[in-house]
């Protein structure tokens, strides 16, 4: 079974809590293709059993708990261990973490409303916005605003055009595969930039910038250490 009889089974079995699921489960794995799913929930929509407006709002709802779920995972890892992360890591450094953190100050709001409307970016766009510990409340909303626009093209599409969406269906695997490429491109970039920096700070025989924040992140856990065997001391006596 491919994708799209699986969708439609699913649709048919459950009407707008089947969309609702699907959507959810398109930002928890983002394989699954949102442009598929939301003009078969538009085609499903103009049927005698359901309603444009309550897929619609299913569709949101299932994107906006999804993003939820990544949110929490970014929170879950949060600022202060993602930076003990970024000083251990060798190709990236604190100052790489600080320009990051002020990027999400600067652009934060924007990132996540139009990351929303991006394929391959619309759900990993929600684990940043976790990590920096965005507001729940304007997360939701930018994430509300930005996932119904774009659930509102697709599912208005479909509806409108019935069995015959298929007949775009070229166009938005082209769309969402330029998509794909620049954002490979753009990691890539970002990868062969570190490499070449990590380089020339080795020809030049230039210190690691975080070797001072590595040694105080190791003197912190040298002290946590001893502490603990302390406590274990006193409760053996």
């Amino acid at each position: 079974m491919n994708i799209v009889d699986w969708a439609v089974e699913t649709m048919d079995s459950l009407g707008a809590l089947g969309v609702f699921l699907l959507i959810f489960g398109e930002n928890l794995f983002p394989p699954i293709p949102s442009e598929v799913i939301l003009p078969l929930a538009g085609v499903a929509a103009a049927g005698p059993n359901n309603s444009y407006w309550v897929m619609l709002l299913a569709s949101v709802a299932g994107s906006v708990v999804g993003a939820w779920v990544l949110y929490g995972l970014g929170r879950l890892l949060g600022p202060e261990r993602l930076r003990r992360l970024v000083i251990r890591l060798p190709l990236v450094h604190v100052e790489d973490y600080d320009k990051s953190v002020a990027f999400m100050d600067q652009h934060g709001h924007k990132a996540i409303f139009f990351g929303r409307m991006v394929p391959g970016v619309r759900s990993l766009i929600s684990i940043p916005a976790g990590l920096y510990a965005m507001p729940i409340g304007m997360f939701t909303l930018l994430t509300t605003a930005g996932s119904a626009i774009w659930n509102t093209i697709f599912l208005t599409i479909g509806y409108f055009m019935g069995n015959n969406w298929t007949v775009i269906e070229p166009y938005t695997d082209i769309f969402s595969n330029v998509a794909y490429a620049i954002v490979a491109l753009v990691i890539l970039w970002f990868l062969v930039k570190l490499i070449m920096r990590e380089k020339k700070r080795r020809e030049l025989g230039l210190p690691d910038p975080d070797q001072e924040h590595l040694d105080e992140l190791e003197h912190g856990d040298a002290q946590g250490d001893a502490q603990g065997d302390e406590r274990a001391r006193t409760e053996d006596r």
